[in-house]
């Protein structure tokens, strides 16, 4: 069906959130308004997150990620139930619980192993869209179907209302001066839940704040190969990103380079701390905004995908 003709259907559950980036910590909302149509998005121009973000349900046929990481998308998505015995999804107004049914079924045997290393269960926040793409706000990556947030906060002993889980704020990890993590609220199970995940096969890397990846350094003990996958990252001082290697078989999808040898714990860490990192100065002249990716950056069958079924 033509992009032009399924607009309508996609406006009434979209959010109207097209500047500030989405993080863990911004509040979602219990009345989604609709994003106004396109004047002409058959445009070359036209910015891929604007129309990706405006499909609110998968496509049908076999589940197939293109590209990679930060320039593709997938079909035959998953949408993550909503909740399950050990997780539930947060900020359901965003519409981005969806996957392909490799990271779905990931995250259920993940959610389900957690609770043997003393974590209760996964709140998660931000995977894909419908059929991935660029998102409208935050996220370079999550276009493949393959990469999931999970909140660095335990998952309470009941189910959390939509009020809730649009409004309450994720912990932030990392202390004030952004040199170590807080321990009035990190504990050993943090440590564990993220251990547990980095020994998965099917996961190619862990993105964790600099402070937290210190704390795993610190407390990883002699048992250290599984660090390998963690690895510093701009903001991630409330969740965990999560990403796992292309499947078996996707020929389509590009899988990055492996990540270094070494548990990274080195001084290849101690560059997250210098002033450079923490205290940049100021540019003289403000950056100039990077064009926005446009369809033609991404596969070929992108185009496909947006418009099917």
């Amino acid at each position: 069906m033509p992009l032009t003709v399924r607009l309508p259907c996609a406006l009434a559950f979209t959010l109207a959130m097209l500047a500030a980036p989405a993080m863990a910590q911004d509040k979602g909302t219990l009345d989604p308004k609709p994003l106004p149509p396109l004047a002409n998005p058959n445009d070359p121009s036209t910015p891929a997150k604007a129309l990706f973000g405006r499909v609110t349900a998968p496509s049908s046929g076999p589940a197939v990620p293109y590209g990679s990481y930060a320039k593709g998308c997938f079909s035959g998505g998953e949408g993550l139930p909503f909740d399950g015995p050990t997780w539930q999804v947060m900020r359901p107004s965003r519409n981005r619980r969806w996957g392909t049914p490799y990271l779905i079924s990931f995250i259920e045997r993940l959610a389900n192993k957690a609770p043997q290393v003393g974590w209760p269960g996964l709140l998660v926040g931000d995977m894909a869209q419908p059929r991935g793409g660029p998102m409208l706000t935050g996220h370079a990556s999550h276009q493949i179907g393959l990469d999931a947030d999970v909140w660095l906060t335990p998952m309470p002993n009941r189910t959390l209302t939509r009020a809730e889980r649009e409004q309450i704020s994720a912990t932030d990890m990392v202390r004030a001066d952004r040199r170590d993590i807080d321990e009035e609220v990190w504990t050993p199970a943090h440590t564990a839940l993220i251990r547990l995940t980095a020994r998965q096969p099917e996961v190619a890397r862990i993105f964790v704040n600099a402070a937290i990846k210190k704390a795993l350094c610190r407390e990883a003990g002699s048992d250290r190969g599984w660090l390998t996958k963690v690895r510093p990252m701009y903001g991630h001082n409330y969740h965990y990103h999560i990403r796992l290697a292309c499947p078996r078989g996707a020929e389509s999808c590009n899988d990055q380079a492996p990540p270094p040898s070494g548990d990274g714990c080195g001084s290849e860490l101690d560059y997250w701390f210098s002033a450079a990192v923490l205290n940049p100065p100021k540019p003289k002249h403000p950056p100039r905004p990077k064009p926005p990716m446009t369809m033609a950056a991404l596969p070929d069958a992108c185009r496909t995908v947006l418009h099917a079924r």
